[in-house]
């Protein structure tokens, strides 16, 4: 990757390589949400959702951002449900009438979805979908089921928040979670004011991040279940805007991998005292180790304690260190910073953007 790191502290030159305004649309995190919240108030979720404690909360997986959505819903609303939590990527035959389906897609063509949701509405369940309003996706539950169209155009990539306030919403309607969902459209209106194109690599954490991140293998290891979602949702942005292929994985089954578990070890230890530069097990792409922490609390300390231990020079993405929000404030927040990383590091390489480019001057 010929990465041009100097165009990422040019606001001139920023502003001119992302033509399609990408950075803008990733900074409107916070609307998403907030439209999204509007959306379900227009259309009395709540109230219609009110019909007691559901059997199961089905939430369907599907390509896009839908994909990441889902894991990282399931991981924020799973560990305290009072009922099952089941990831699928269609609708389950054995849904019915007590159970309440989340479905979020970007592609109001998903023929599969459609046909899916189609039955599960037919049977009864509630279903709420995220999608565009044109299209079977919409039309197969229309007049069945709830419909959160989207408000504020963004690109397909970019729309995790609409997605999650989605699938909070619907939790927060139905009992299983209590998430001030205003509170993280604050936050990520705060997190998009830190990563900013104004602002200089050194004081933008997302800068920073893609910084860190050139010319490296990524390693995104959590410490705990809704990191790991996270993690894979940066995956996915990496992968969308900058062409970076990551590892995702729970730290502790990361370590389990014998070759991986040492390439990162040596990565740890390459800025130590003891260090060999000419040490030819250094050669090839060089990997790096960031460990992503969302959850708090004493188990979640000693689980962090640990893996700082075993990758002491190891990157750490700990929203807790610097807000004070829930585990879905701390989660939107790492993975919006994650986003904005990923977009300056393909507007740096060269995988997106373009108008306006310069072209680093050569020797």
């Amino acid at each position: 990757m010929a990465l041009d790191d100097s165009l990422l502290d040019d606001p001139a030159r920023l502003a001119g390589a992302d033509g399609a305004g990408l950075l803008r649309s990733a900074a409107m995190a916070g609307a998403q949400v907030r439209s999204t919240v509007e959306a379900a108030a227009e259309l009395e979720l709540s109230a219609r959702l009110d019909v007691g404690r559901p059997r199961s909360l089905v939430i369907v997986s599907r390509p896009g951002v839908g994909h990441g959505a889902a894991r990282l819903l399931e991981a924020l609303i799973a560990p305290a449900s009072p009922v099952p939590v089941v990831l699928s990527d269609v609708v389950p035959s054995w849904v019915g009438a007590l159970d309440v389906v989340f479905a979020h897609t970007d592609d109001p063509y998903d023929r599969e979805l459609a046909l899916s949701l189609e039955r599960a509405a037919r049977y009864g369940a509630g279903v709420v979908l995220s999608a565009p309003l044109d299209g079977p996706v919409a039309s197969s539950v229309a007049g069945r089921g709830l419909v959160l169209s989207p408000r504020v155009p963004v690109p397909a990539e970019l729309t995790l928040p609409r997605a999650l306030a989605a699938g909070l919403v619907t939790a927060n309607a139905v009992g299983l979670a209590t998430v001030d969902v205003d509170a993280l459209a604050d936050r990520l209106d705060y997190e998009a004011e830190r990563g900013h194109p104004d602002h200089e690599s050194f004081v933008n954490p997302a800068k920073s991040l893609a910084l860190r991140l050139a010319d490296r293998t990524p390693l995104l290891w959590g410490l705990d279940a809704v990191a790991v979602a996270v993690a894979q949702h940066a995956a996915y942005a990496l992968a969308a805007h900058a062409a970076v292929v990551a590892d995702v994985a729970h730290y502790r089954q990361a370590l389990s991998r014998p070759a991986l578990r040492r390439a990162a070890t040596e990565a740890s230890a390459e800025n130590t005292i003891f260090a060999d530069p000419d040490d030819p097990a250094g050669e090839g792409t060089p990997v790096r180790v960031v460990l992503l922490a969302v959850i708090t609390g004493q188990a979640a300390d000693a689980s962090r304690h640990r893996a700082g231990e075993l990758l002491p020079s190891a990157d750490v993405l700990a929203p807790a260190d610097e807000i004070v929000a829930d585990d879905a404030g701390r989660a939107a927040v790492l993975a919006l910073r994650c986003e904005l990383a990923a977009l300056y590091l393909g507007l740096a390489a060269g995988t997106i953007g373009g108008a306006g480019r310069v072209a680093p001057a050569t020797a």
